[in-house]
């Protein structure tokens, strides 16, 4: 496993890459839950572009083509790979900005990888050796969530199957952890933690948030926490921040009560880069935290 830290690069052919890493900008990962229609997708894209633009923050695009950890079986699972892959794929052309999903079967690494910039492995799947050997394969970098049931040193070993096929492109995600049933709290320790890996970190601000399955057959969430927790989590030093964003959340078909309004979104990552350029001031003033457990 590396002992130094990683710059990872997002992005390939016509779209240039963005780096993500220890010194450098914060890069914003986002967009809605799942891919629900073409028109949709195009319209997140195009208003999230404007927002990053404005900010000039780096983005990235996040939508998936296939939910296969919702609830109930009644449930929006997604448009399915091909049509998702080729809505991604017209994003990145129309846009020039990566694009990220994620996958749960072993059997669409292929088709995802040539497609996606950024390879996403869903949270539930984290340890799943079938699933991080098939994201490996893609030879495209890779964004590994963090189980809401596991440890953050534990997550080295998940690191250490990426390694072993091949992969060195990786980043760490924090999303809440299972705190009894039905809700998710933060350890912000966990941060810190996974960096000692060598990988950059990022925080999930949407799933943070969630309270899992708590209505049933459908998971709540408490939306109006996310302000705060970014805010926590940038000071604490992350490379990229992941929000999940909705022009009408009531009406999203997935994660429709932890999504963001994107009406906030401006604000969020306004606050959001402000503190990430103070932590690299602090650290370029007076140099990385030494205090260490003897």
């Amino acid at each position: 496993m590396t002992t130094h830290k990683k710059i990872i690069s997002v992005g390939y052919d016509s779209v240039n890459p963005i780096k993500i890493g220890p010194r450098l900008p914060l890069v914003f990962i986002g967009g809605p839950c799942a891919i629900e229609t073409y028109d949709h997708s195009m319209f997140m894209a195009e208003n999230i572009q404007k927002i990053c633009e404005d900010l000039k923050i780096q983005w990235i695009f996040k939508s998936c083509y296939d939910k296969d950890c919702r609830s109930s079986p009644n449930s929006f699972h997604g448009v399915g790979l091909d049509h998702g892959l080729n809505i991604l794929s017209k994003i990145r052309k129309e846009f020039g900005v990566p694009v990220v999903s994620d996958f749960s079967d072993v059997n669409d690494g292929n088709y995802i990888g040539e497609v996606c910039d950024l390879v996403q492995v869903p949270a539930y799947l984290c340890r799943q050796t079938s699933i991080l050997k098939a994201a490996a394969k893609t030879k495209r970098p890779i964004h590994l969530k963090k189980g809401q049931f596991m440890s953050p040193w534990n997550m080295k070993n998940s690191v250490k199957k990426l390694e072993a096929n091949g992969c060195d492109q990786i980043l760490l995600t924090e999303r809440g952890t299972f705190f009894g049933y039905n809700m998710l709290i933060n350890d912000f320790t966990s941060l810190p933690i996974m960096n000692k890996t060598g990988y950059p970190v990022c925080y999930d601000a949407t799933h943070s948030i969630q309270l899992p399955t708590s209505m049933g057959s459908i998971s709540g969430g408490q939306r109006e926490f996310i302000p705060a927790l970014v805010r926590a989590a940038v000071a604490l030093g992350i490379n990229a921040l992941f929000m999940e964003v909705h022009d009408n959340p009531s009406k999203a078909l997935s994660d429709s009560n932890t999504v963001l309004d994107i009406k906030y979104l401006k604000l969020i990552l306004s606050q959001a880069i402000e503190i990430h350029n103070v932590y690299l001031d602090l650290m370029e003033r007076y140099g990385e935290d030494n205090v260490h457990q003897k």
